[in-house]
């Protein structure tokens, strides 16, 4: 796994073995089951997660109890609550494992103790957090200016393992639409 992950940030910056030992130090692995929760709603202080193998959704429930797919996450994406993380206050979402998962993950206290002690990794994370907000962006504005199907082909396009790899019917509420019309532009 932590080869995996100097991989990913070796994208970005250049790592000496001794940093990368200092950072592999920061972070922590661990393996969930599918259907297994990395952390729920209300809970303490979210950390940051790298996915090195498996599957997860972001989730927040409103008031309903209607769950809202935020997002997924698969090998090589981060995922957090980053309002959690970065506030230190109670998780509002929840991450659960679609499939079996192995993260490496770090806590907020390593994440500052990183980069103040390694710059160049603050570096690394603003440039992930940069994409992430991008993404996010393009999200929104496709959201709100294209219609079902062109919702569903941008996924086919930029995820098209995703879409092999999730229930069609948390596709269905993660593009907003109910399973029966999901499976009519499917066809």
């Amino acid at each position: 796994m932590s080869k995996t992950l100097r991989t990913h940030i070796e994208k970005i910056v250049n790592l000496t073995d001794q940093e990368f030992d200092f950072i592999n130090s920061l972070f922590a692995q661990k393996s969930y089951k599918k259907g297994q929760y990395i952390f729920q709603e209300g809970d303490n202080f979210a950390k940051h997660y790298f996915i090195g193998k498996g599957l997860l959704k972001l989730v927040f429930m409103d008031n309903d109890m209607y769950e809202h797919i935020v997002g997924f996450a698969m090998e090589d994406w981060w995922e957090s609550d980053f309002e959690a993380f970065y506030t230190q206050q109670k998780t509002t979402m929840s991450l659960i494992c679609l499939e079996n998962t192995d993260v490496s993950y770090i806590t907020y206290e390593n994440y500052i103790k990183l980069c103040n002690e390694l710059p160049k990794m603050e570096r690394f994370f603003l440039e992930k957090a940069y994409y992430g907000f991008i993404a996010a962006q393009k999200r929104i504005l496709f959201t709100l200016t294209s219609n079902t199907k062109e919702r569903y082909q941008q996924l086919l396009k930029r995820y098209p393992t995703l879409v092999q790899r999730v229930p069609k019917s948390q596709l269905a509420a993660y593009l907003g639409v109910s399973r029966e019309t999901l499976s009519r532009l499917a066809l």
